[in-house]
């Protein structure tokens, strides 16, 4: 076997040493940047959809809201003419579900 030569071994580690470790230094400081920006990145492509998912959000909210103020305006009107119809048959509300005609009181 031949023998090296420590110092030609020497010569070529740090030749080559030298770009890797220049290549190291950029890509630590490449993925540095990059984690520096991942939140900004991550925002950007989250952002849309969930502004699309809070837009579809309050208008189904508003559709509730507004379906509710129906049912409650539907339900005050049929309360007003069941009313009105028991005081034009002239039943009386008690205290509790008996209902008697005016015309059968006592």
């Amino acid at each position: 076997m031949a023998k090296t030569d420590p110092k030609a071994v020497q010569d070529l580690t740090s030749v080559v040493q030298t770009p890797l470790q220049q290549i190291f230094r950029m890509v630590v400081a490449i993925s540095g940047w990059f984690a520096g920006q991942l939140p900004l990145v991550i925002y950007s492509v989250v952002q849309t959809p969930l502004q699309q998912m809070q837009d579809k959000f309050q208008t189904m909210s508003d559709q509730i809201i507004g379906r509710i103020d129906d049912t409650s305006s539907r339900i005050d009107d049929l309360e007003k003419n069941i009313t009105d119809l028991m005081t034009q048959a002239g039943v009386e509300e008690l205290d509790g579900e008996n209902k008697i005609p005016t015309t059968q009181k006592s």
